[in-house]
């Protein structure tokens, strides 16, 4: 199957077995997601070193991801581990309570909370299925009364609608683990509620320096969630390599029915920026303990990757679910298919468009060519991903191979839409390094005797942003 959506899929119980993450990793896995919520410094490098050990066993390389926990804007524990809360009765968390809760009253984790909120306002608890109402605050003490009642248990996290909690978006936590990310040299970061560019800035240097025994620099990913990032977002795009329409707590602090629109404007707005675009949260939920998906989800994924998102990720569908292969293989089959029903109107992305750049121009130009003569693939020799990733900015019917001598590269360009990385030997003459790049998409079975393809490199070879030379070729 030529799929061009990338599929990623977070690890945890259900998921952290050889067997499984093998067989997760045939069944279509391009990158893989640590998610630092949960577990300690040496369960994710465990994991990471799995990752790695069962790609090489499957023949493919994945990226991974780096899902850092950001603040915690939760409640603390019940003495019963949960209470029912009831509709117009009062309720009240305090910040600085240290014993269990009760069903009048709650711990906080966030202790800013009493700060942040005045009367009037709306929280939304339990990724707002509840709803409380704020009266009064008195010192440390949040007084409000239930609007919209259920189940509430221990440690369930608080949003404020609208917006307008101040916690920042990198903790004590999260700089630790950025540490313990770049130990096992992860390819992608994510920074969970970053609300301007200058808390990816600072993730970026903290990660650039915790990288640098390793000479590792990972790709950041800001989550968009926080409606404060809404109007800050071609600043954070600038400041990051993608982001993730983290559509969870979004949907809580902007309501559900923005959600959609806010989408496929972020898509939209990473793909002209030539940054990459992850879309998650509940695309296969039901999947957790289903063995196939409703139809809304399926629509769900489908329109997802008509938005043209580089790829769609599952949460608790993989790392709890009963069916993780099952989702995997049916989220594949859904993202080929909606591939198959899109509408590529190259000539129309590039006018008005000007290169400033000899290796963008390259990319563009192979684009074109291949696209109007009807090329089997489009290769590109590339050191550092770029090339491989301005084409990918664009939908074409084309496959885009990725050729790279290194690793580091190879596993980031994983997660390039309509990309398939692959690494080849390093040679300095050009003439043997087309001749061998031809014999490798042969013996893969992407080019075959008498197919065209379009081919990219850079002369003198092995210099990242080189790339300057086009070439049409045909196979003997």
């Amino acid at each position: 199957m030529n799929r061009s959506t990338k599929i990623v899929a977070t690890l945890g119980p259900a998921s952290s077995s050889p067997e499984v993450l093998e067989q997760m990793i045939r069944a279509g896995v391009d990158v893989v997601r640590l998610n630092f919520s949960h577990g300690k410094a040496q369960d994710h490098i465990d994991r990471a070193n799995l990752v790695r050990e069962m790609a090489r066993k499957a023949g493919k390389e994945v990226a991974i991801m780096a899902d850092l926990q950001g603040p915690k804007i939760r409640v603390g524990k019940f003495e019963n581990g949960k209470i029912e809360l009831i509709n117009g009765r009062p309720f009240v968390l305090d910040a600085e309570r240290t014993e269990p809760g009760n069903d009048d009253i709650v711990g906080l984790d966030y202790k800013e909370l009493p700060r942040d909120v005045k009367p009037g306002d709306t929280l939304l608890l339990n990724d707002g299925l509840l709803v409380l109402q704020v009266d009064s605050v008195r010192g440390a003490q949040v007084h409000t009364t239930v609007v919209l009642g259920g189940e509430l248990s221990n440690n369930k996290g608080i949003n404020k609608q609208g917006g307008g909690l101040t916690a920042p978006a990198l903790t004590a936590k999260d700089m630790e683990d950025i540490k313990t990310a770049m130990s096992f040299q992860c390819e992608y970061l994510a920074v969970s509620f970053p609300k301007n560019a200058t808390d990816m800035e600072m993730a970026r240097q903290l990660a650039n320096v915790a990288g640098e025994p390793y000479r590792h620099k990972p790709a950041m990913i800001a989550k968009i969630e926080r409606t404060e990032a809404i109007p800050q977002l071609e600043a954070i795009l600038r400041a990051s390599d993608g982001i993730m329409v983290a559509r969870g707590d979004l949907a809580v602090e902007v309501g559900n029915a923005a959600v959609p629109a806010l989408q496929k404007r972020m898509i939209k707005l990473a793909r002209e920026m030539d940054k990459v675009a992850i879309t998650a949260t509940q695309m296969m939920e039901s999947m957790i303990v289903n063995p196939v998906p409703t139809r809304a989800e399926v629509s769900d994924v489908a329109n997802a990757v008509l938005d043209g998102t580089d790829a769609v990720m599952l949460s608790a569908e993989t790392a709890a679910g009963k069916f993780p292969i099952e989702t995997i293989l049916q989220m594949a089959a859904i993202a080929h298919a909606a591939e198959r029903a899109e509408d590529v109107n190259l000539d129309t992305d590039f006018t008005g468009r000007t290169f400033g750049r000899i290796d963008q121009s390259i990319a563009m130009g192979a684009l074109f060519t291949a696209y109007h003569l009807g090329c089997r693939a489009i290769i590109a020799l590339t050191e550092s991903g770029s090339t491989a990733l301005w084409m990918s900015r664009h939908r074409i019917n084309v496959p885009i191979i990725a050729l790279t001598t290194t690793e580091s590269s190879q596993r980031r360009m994983a997660l390039y839409r309509n990309v398939t990385p692959l690494l080849m030997p390093k040679y300095d003459d050009r003439d043997i390094a087309l001749a061998a790049a031809e014999r490798i998409l042969v013996e893969q079975g992407v080019i075959r005797p008498g197919d065209t393809y379009a081919i990219t490199c850079g002369e003198p070879m092995g210099y990242p942003g080189g790339t300057n030379m086009l070439k049409v070729c045909r196979v003997a």
